[in-house]
């Protein structure tokens, strides 16, 4: 991520909202309405701070645990994106009235809490950033991760070809790139119906859809 934000690959900017308030101790966040334990991030700052970055080509997004999950197929959808800007929800969350008027969308990394949605926006940036044209070294191996086409990647292995009487499988190393593409195909259906069988059951009905696999 270094190298590609000094090449200028990618442009990450870092926005501090305690400079959009107006409140002498530079505060952004109150009680909420009705009640209730927690605090949540007050409106204003985030309309001023939203209103001085974002243009008609600038994506809103929230991270928050009622988003919806991201998955690969909702990072390589951002990826197109030609700028994004994440808010980072903090404590109970932020004033609905920034939802209502700024955000596009709202994205969950998992369902879990977290301190903060700063380590969800750094999640979302890495995963994203991928998919940006020369970030990756080797584009092609995008198309072999985990979770494309629903399948989690295959058992990798490298020299030495023998430890400790654990040798790599005699296919890797036969030089049959036919038989080998095969292997690693039969070992990620394998490894997804044991490990991830909700990944094997949308595997199963995309291919009964005739969806490429």
């Amino acid at each position: 991520m270094g190298k590609a934000v000094e090449s200028g690959l990618v442009t990450v900017n870092l926005i501090d909202l305690r400079e959009f308030s107006d409140d002498k101790f530079k505060r952004c966040d109150d009680y909420p309405y009705g009640g209730g334990s927690g605090m949540v991030l007050m409106p204003e700052p985030l309309f001023r701070a939203l209103s001085a970055v974002k243009d008609s080509k600038t994506r809103v997004v929230l991270t928050s645990p009622s988003g919806r999950l991201l998955t690969q197929n909702v990072v390589k959808e951002l990826a197109r994106e030609d700028e994004l800007c994440i808010i980072c929800g903090r404590y109970e969350g932020v004033d609905q009235r920034v939802v209502d008027r700024f955000v596009d969308d709202e994205i969950s990394v998992g369902d879990y809490v977290l301190s903060g949605g700063e380590y969800a926006a750094l999640v979302m940036v890495d995963a994203i950033a991928r998919y940006v044209p020369g970030f990756m070294s080797n584009s092609e191996s995008l198309k072999e991760e985990s979770f494309e086409n629903d399948l989690l990647e295959y058992p990798q292995y490298t020299r030495p070809a023998e430890i400790e009487g654990m040798r790599v499988p005699d296919i890797l190393i036969s030089g049959d790139h036919g038989k080998i593409r095969q292997w690693r195909l039969d070992q990620s259906i394998e490894k997804t119906r044991r490990v991830r069988p909700d990944l094997y059951n949308r595997y199963l009905l995309g291919k009964e859809k005739g969806e490429e696999r």
